[in-house]
């Protein structure tokens, strides 16, 4: 059962330290995820600390993955963060603690019913770059996909609790980070790259041509790069369709913050539609005042209403 908002539970107000910390996990979450953050100053103040709390954790997990230590130092890292969250999960964080992104995320565990193993997740996730591992299937990056971002999602929605029946809330939570985490593979397919990481599947890359991967920014000859991009750009608009359907059962702030990062994600998944190659050229990106204004529409309540009039549509 999806946690509710009236089901929520409140720790005391924060203690100085505290306050410190969350302060930390919010300049974290300024300076390193700028489209995050756009959606996650529409929440109230409990609720923007928690998500920054969760976010500066998650940030931490990631850098591990995307550092220059060899795989063993890593691996060692990742089991370290892992005892980490046990002792998060166990409160055994003092306020006083050195660690303020630990310090942040034992309190915001204590004020919302956080699923924190969906940080388990993450890891587990990550251990899968760590290891090289490849996916020669849609469902098999899919698994990945849920680990690093389904989880987060899900994580998300712990925070921001839901409003009326929500019985399929986490499903959706699920769904929607499985659609941004395509977008994201779509935009950094250059960059992994570089990194050694090919994400799409393998059986998408033999049947556009496009196998030999994409480390040097030309494609081979005959290679049909934009079929191969707009195959998963379809992909990930269902995702997003499917996942859009959280946002009636979320409180309007809430279902603000979601309305604001998902929309960021998809007006850059119709730039990277319109100029495929783009992707090999660079980051794809949008300009500030395009990001305020998806604030500002997902603030509005439109796409809500928008999801709640076609779901009403099918039922008649």
């Amino acid at each position: 059962m999806s946690p509710t908002v009236e089901g929520l539970h409140h720790a005391s107000a924060p203690s100085a330290p505290v306050l410190a910390a969350y302060s930390y996990c919010e300049a974290v979450t300024g300076t390193q995820a700028r489209n995050f953050a756009y959606g996650i100053r529409l929440l109230p103040t409990d609720k923007r600390q928690a998500m920054s709390a969760l976010y500066a954790f998650s940030r931490r997990v990631d850098d591990i993955g995307d550092g220059t230590l060899p795989p063993e130092a890593k691996l060692a890292r990742l089991e370290e963060t892992r005892a980490l969250l046990g002792r998060i999960r166990a409160e055994e964080i003092d306020e006083d603690d050195t660690d303020p992104v630990a310090v942040a995320l034992a309190h915001a565990a204590r004020r919302f019913p956080i699923p924190l193993g969906g940080l388990d997740e993450l890891i587990d996730g990550v251990l899968m770059d760590v290891r090289g591992q490849e996916y020669e299937t849609w469902d098999d990056l899919k698994t990945y996909c849920r680990c690093v971002a389904g989880a987060i999602g899900r994580l998300s929605l712990g925070v921001f609790g839901t409003v009326g029946p929500g019985e399929h809330a986490a499903e959706y939570a699920d769904t929607l980070g499985l659609a941004l985490q395509l977008t994201n593979i779509l935009r950094d397919v250059r960059e992994d790259a570089g990194n050694g990481r090919t994400y799409l599947p393998a059986e998408d890359l033999a049947k556009f041509g496009c196998s030999d991967g994409f480390g040097t920014g030309r494609l081979p000859a005959g290679s049909d790069f934009p079929g191969l991009v707009h195959h998963e750009v379809r992909r990930a608009r269902a995702l997003f369709t499917e996942g859009y359907r959280l946002l009636p059962m979320l409180d309007r702030r809430s279902g603000a913050c979601v309305a604001a990062m998902a929309g960021i994600y998809r007006r850059l998944l119709d730039r990277i539609e319109r100029e495929p190659g783009a992707v090999l050229r660079g980051r794809v990106s949008l300009p500030p005042h395009e990001k305020a204004y998806v604030a500002v529409r997902g603030l509005s309540g439109l796409d809500a209403r928008t999801v709640s009039r076609q779901r009403a549509r099918r039922r008649t």
